[in-house]
């Protein structure tokens, strides 16, 4: 696949697999919530992380 237009068509007959499968499986795809980006759960563990290191919590004795 060198060519655009394969790739294109590629990438379209592996959604409608991906899309039959859920569907052969219960899962309407529409239905699905989205998932939270990638990104903004990369930041949000990281300023967590920060948080944890900045304040540890108390070990109880």
């Amino acid at each position: 696949m060198t060519r655009e237009r394969e790739i294109s068509a590629e990438h379209v007959t592996n959604n409608a697999e991906v899309r039959k499968t859920l569907i052969n499986r219960g899962i309407r795809p529409e239905s699905l919530s989205p998932a939270e980006d990638v990104k903004k759960v990369e930041r949000r563990i990281a300023s967590e992380n920060k948080k944890s290191l900045a304040k540890p919590e108390r070990l109880e004795e």
